[in-house]
């Protein structure tokens, strides 16, 4: 069986730290580099559910998205949620590590995956990484439909394909205007519209879209907007992440067992329909 120091140093060959903005916190959280790793459980969130389900796995390294402590701390006391996280990982020999914007922008990377889960074609990034001569990686991804759809079928087809979310899917513009290139982003993705409309796509799905930014961009272009949950658009990731880590496992001969959390762990646990208009809401005339 492989040492926690070979997996991550695997880990980090598909996904360089060096890659990651300057602001974010990947790498290693915690763990021993000696000890052996026979099972990986890949999730978006290092939440208390989710090294809940790794301790009962009985999991050596927790693969997240998103980092624990992005901020920084100058505590891990256990009677903060994180601190929980951090002393429940130790005590059971778990390590946890971390690939966020790293992965987000390589290749394959965060919104290949999305891309993949939307069975679309991908012909480059969105926003292309310049140290790449191949012209591969990147944030976010230019797409192509196999055949063209109304923006009623498109948003049908990621709240088919997606990960079920309390949220579902919303869409800004002409529920009937016909879709046949998309920018695809995971994660929160409303500071791209410059982009986007410059990549001349007709839609721009993504997660985490504000009000403001949206109206702005709906009356800039004709440009339709289709706005995920944010833990739906990273989810498939976990899928290909885990998949490029069985195929090292292969040819290493580590036999390791990878797995990939259901757990929905977006925050938002309901959802109800707004049934009045503000002429039928009773506010005074």
């Amino acid at each position: 069986m492989p040492r926690l120091s070979e997996v991550i140093a695997a880990l980090d060959a598909l996904w360089p730290p060096s890659r990651a903005e300057q602001w974010d916190a990947v790498g290693t959280v915690c763990g021993e580099p000696g000890a052996e790793v026979t099972r990986v459980l890949f999730a978006v969130d290092p939440v208390q559910e989710i090294v809940d389900e790794a301790v009962e796995l009985g999991a050596d390294l927790l693969v997240t998205h998103h980092p624990l402590y992005l901020r920084g701390t100058t505590t891990v006391e256990a009677g903060t949620f994180k601190g929980r996280v951090v002393h429940m990982l130790i005590k059971n020999d778990i390590a946890l590590h971390v690939a966020h914007t790293n992965a987000d922008t390589a290749d394959p990377g965060v919104s290949d995956a999305l891309a993949g889960a939307l069975d679309l074609r991908v012909t480059g990034p969105l926003v292309p990484d310049p140290t790449d001569p191949a012209g591969r990686r990147g944030l976010g991804r230019i797409c192509e439909l196999d055949h063209p759809e109304t923006l009623r079928e498109f948003t049908a087809r990621a709240a088919s394909r997606l990960p079920s979310t309390a949220q579902g899917i919303r869409a800004a513009g002409d529920p009937d205007a016909l879709i046949r290139t998309v920018a695809v982003s995971g994660g929160s993705g409303d500071s791209l519209f410059e982009q986007v409309r410059a990549a001349g796509v007709d839609a721009f799905l993504t997660a985490d879209l504000r009000h403001h930014p949206a109206s702005e961009a709906r009356e800039r272009s004709p440009l339709a907007l289709v706005d995920a949950a944010h833990w739906a658009t990273e989810w498939p990731w976990c899928e290909q992440a885990a998949a490029q880590l069985d195929a090292i496992s292969e040819r290493r001969g580590w036999g390791l067992r990878t797995h990939v959390s259901r757990t929905v762990t977006d925050p938002w646990t309901a959802h109800a329909p707004s049934v009045t208009s503000p002429s039928t809401s009773g506010a005074p005339n």
